[in-house]
Protein backbone atom coordinates (compact mmCIF):
# COMPACT_ATOMS: atom_id res chain seq x y z
CA UNK A 1 0.00 0.00 0.00
CA UNK A 2 1.89 3.76 -1.32
CA UNK A 3 2.32 5.39 1.71
CA UNK A 4 1.45 2.93 4.40
CA UNK A 5 2.30 3.97 7.72
CA UNK A 6 5.60 2.81 9.35
CA UNK A 7 5.46 2.13 12.87
CA UNK A 8 8.28 3.94 14.51
CA UNK A 9 8.29 3.04 18.70
CA UNK A 10 6.20 1.83 21.49
CA UNK A 11 5.60 5.04 24.00
CA UNK A 12 5.64 3.83 27.73
CA UNK A 13 4.22 6.56 30.30
CA UNK A 14 5.22 5.55 33.81
CA UNK A 15 6.23 7.27 37.23
CA UNK A 16 9.11 5.07 37.52
CA UNK A 17 10.91 6.74 34.56
CA UNK A 18 14.97 5.73 35.77
CA UNK A 19 13.67 1.99 36.99
CA UNK A 20 12.20 1.39 33.93
CA UNK A 21 14.74 2.98 31.30
CA UNK A 22 17.58 0.82 34.11
CA UNK A 23 15.03 -2.16 33.25
CA UNK A 24 15.33 -2.70 29.63
CA UNK A 25 18.76 -1.25 29.32
CA UNK A 26 20.08 -3.74 31.94
CA UNK A 27 17.54 -6.57 31.73
CA UNK A 28 16.41 -6.83 28.08
CA UNK A 29 19.87 -5.37 26.43
CA UNK A 30 18.11 -2.72 24.67
CA UNK A 31 20.71 0.23 23.27
CA UNK A 32 20.11 3.81 24.56
CA UNK A 33 19.52 5.47 21.71
CA UNK A 34 18.62 9.26 22.95
CA UNK A 35 18.07 10.29 26.48
CA UNK A 36 17.14 13.33 28.08
CA UNK A 37 16.99 13.73 32.02
CA UNK A 38 14.67 17.27 32.04
CA UNK A 39 12.65 16.03 29.82
CA UNK A 40 12.24 12.50 31.32
CA UNK A 41 12.17 10.89 27.63
CA UNK A 42 14.42 7.85 26.39
CA UNK A 43 14.41 6.37 23.32
CA UNK A 44 15.91 2.51 23.26
CA UNK A 45 16.52 0.41 20.49
CA UNK A 46 17.51 -3.30 20.14
CA UNK A 47 18.82 -2.35 16.58
CA UNK A 48 15.45 -2.77 14.59
CA UNK A 49 13.07 -1.77 17.08
CA UNK A 50 11.94 0.84 19.23
CA UNK A 51 11.11 1.62 22.88
CA UNK A 52 10.03 5.30 24.36
CA UNK A 53 9.74 5.82 28.28
CA UNK A 54 8.09 8.90 29.03
CA UNK A 55 8.20 10.04 32.46
CA UNK A 56 5.11 11.31 33.72
CA UNK A 57 3.63 12.20 37.61
CA UNK A 58 1.07 9.44 37.71
CA UNK A 59 -0.05 6.53 35.18
CA UNK A 60 -3.00 4.14 34.67
CA UNK A 61 -2.66 0.86 35.97
CA UNK A 62 -0.08 -1.37 33.29
CA UNK A 63 -2.62 -2.49 30.24
CA UNK A 64 -3.32 -6.22 30.36
CA UNK A 65 -4.42 -5.77 26.66
CA UNK A 66 -0.34 -5.33 25.41
CA UNK A 67 2.45 -7.34 25.37
CA UNK A 68 5.32 -7.04 24.27
CA UNK A 69 7.48 -9.74 22.69
CA UNK A 70 10.62 -10.22 22.27
CA UNK A 71 12.21 -12.53 20.55
CA UNK A 72 15.68 -14.07 21.79
CA UNK A 73 18.42 -15.87 20.41
CA UNK A 74 19.49 -17.87 23.93
CA UNK A 75 16.12 -17.98 25.86
CA UNK A 76 17.91 -19.59 28.84
CA UNK A 77 19.94 -16.60 29.36
CA UNK A 78 17.95 -13.68 28.20
CA UNK A 79 15.11 -15.01 31.42
CA UNK A 80 17.62 -15.46 33.42
CA UNK A 81 19.25 -11.62 32.30
CA UNK A 82 15.80 -10.43 32.52
CA UNK A 83 15.85 -11.55 36.41
CA UNK A 84 12.11 -13.00 36.19
CA UNK A 85 10.75 -13.62 39.22
CA UNK A 86 8.69 -16.51 40.90
CA UNK A 87 5.70 -15.15 39.06
CA UNK A 88 6.98 -16.09 35.61
CA UNK A 89 5.19 -18.69 33.93
CA UNK A 90 7.99 -20.70 32.06
CA UNK A 91 6.77 -23.85 30.28
CA UNK A 92 8.36 -26.93 31.19
CA UNK A 93 8.53 -28.06 27.54
CA UNK A 94 8.39 -25.60 24.47
CA UNK A 95 5.08 -25.68 22.89
CA UNK A 96 3.89 -27.99 19.96
CA UNK A 97 6.04 -25.69 17.32
CA UNK A 98 9.25 -26.43 19.52
CA UNK A 99 8.81 -22.05 20.67
CA UNK A 100 10.05 -21.73 24.24
CA UNK A 101 8.34 -18.75 26.29
CA UNK A 102 7.78 -16.99 29.12
CA UNK A 103 5.78 -14.25 30.24
CA UNK A 104 7.10 -11.64 32.88
CA UNK A 105 6.59 -7.87 33.92
CA UNK A 106 8.63 -4.80 33.45
CA UNK A 107 9.09 -2.31 36.89
CA UNK A 108 5.53 -0.64 36.10
CA UNK A 109 3.76 -4.37 35.54
CA UNK A 110 3.80 -4.47 31.56
CA UNK A 111 3.73 -7.67 30.07
CA UNK A 112 6.58 -8.75 28.21
CA UNK A 113 6.86 -12.37 26.57
CA UNK A 114 10.64 -13.50 25.89
CA UNK A 115 10.52 -16.13 22.96
CA UNK A 116 12.64 -18.62 20.81
CA UNK A 117 11.90 -20.09 18.13
CA UNK A 118 13.53 -23.96 17.88
CA UNK A 119 16.73 -24.09 17.16
CA UNK A 120 17.42 -24.96 12.97
CA UNK A 121 18.92 -28.43 12.27
CA UNK A 122 22.11 -27.62 10.33
CA UNK A 123 22.13 -28.30 6.46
Amino acid sequence: MPNAPSLYCVEIRTSRWHECLSWYRDRLGMQVAVRIEEDGYALLTDGTQRIALLSRPATDDASTRITLAFEVDDFDQALRQSDAGEDTAVPSDPDSEGIRHATISDPDGNRIKLFAWPEREAK
